[in-house]
């Protein structure tokens, strides 16, 4: 049974919440009847919906909107800072879940926004602070962690056997002969049921393994070779790639 927490908005738009979490901490498939803004300043956070999975990597963060089912996977110790919004406080905050760029503003305006009373004067300080954090909600880039979910069971199962063993080859030839497709036909059905390419798919399987691997401090010659890659180089020209960053420099204050 999925629970579902009820927050009052009569006073502010949102409400600013500070937990931290132990490595292997877990919570069971709930929903909110706000949306959630979940910031990790360290470690990693897996967030489950029936849409896929979603890595919230550190100093990133997830949106979810309001009445989203989901659970969470710690891995890491993970500092995190939560705001949840009123989905009436503006007509244009996010309408699917994604992982998020948390600006620097934004990070500063969700730590000074635990300070804040929950009533205040119109026009004040405290106002201005809540409203600047609903405009940097807007603008907020999306990052590509999401790990969509197929509807179709082949691809279902499939997709279970490739995060089972990233680090296989999982060529399209092989992928096919497993659901009993030709090549074409599997990446148009992965193209149709996850907006991603099966190249694409399980290229950004491997990113998010690599990052929950990283987080619990396991060395990035070590994931490298055990995701498929031939070399530590290889690897961090990847990572680089998509992250901005070497692993190794990312991950040094987690």
């Amino acid at each position: 049974m999925t629970t579902t927490t009820t927050f009052s908005f009569t006073q502010r738009p949102l409400v600013p919440y500070a937990h931290d979490y132990r490595h292997g901490d877990s919570e069971p498939y709930h929903q909110h009847d706000c949306a959630q803004l979940l910031h990790s300043l360290s470690g990693v956070v897996r967030v489950d919906t029936i849409a896929g999975c979603w890595v919230v990597p550190p100093g990133r963060g997830v949106w979810l909107p309001a009445g989203t089912q989901h659970a969470i996977r710690i891995t890491g110790n993970v500092a995190a800072r939560t705001l949840f919004i009123d989905p009436l406080a503006r007509a244009d905050l996010p309408a699917s879940c994604q992982i998020v760029q948390i600006s620097p503003l934004l990070r500063e305006l969700i730590v000074a926004s635990l300070d804040l009373p929950e009533s205040y004067s119109p026009g004040s300080r405290d106002e201005r602070v809540y409203e600047l954090i609903l405009d940097e909600i807007r603008t907020m880039p999306v990052l590509p962690f999401h790990l969509p979910e197929p509807q179709s069971e082949p691809l279902r199962q499939l997709c279970q056997q490739i995060r089972q063993d990233p680090g296989l080859a999982w060529s399209s030839a092989q992928a096919a002969s497993l659901t009993s497709m030709s090549e074409r036909t599997l990446n148009r059905h992965f193209q149709q049921q996850t907006g991603l390419s099966y190249g694409e798919w399980t290229r950004r399987a491997r990113l998010v393994e690599a990052l929950l691997r990283l987080a619990q401090g396991q060395p990035v010659l070590r994931v490298a070779l055990d995701l498929g890659y031939g070399s530590h180089s290889a690897f961090t020209a990847m990572f680089r790639r998509v992250m901005g960053i070497s692993p190794s420099d990312y991950f040094k204050d987690v």
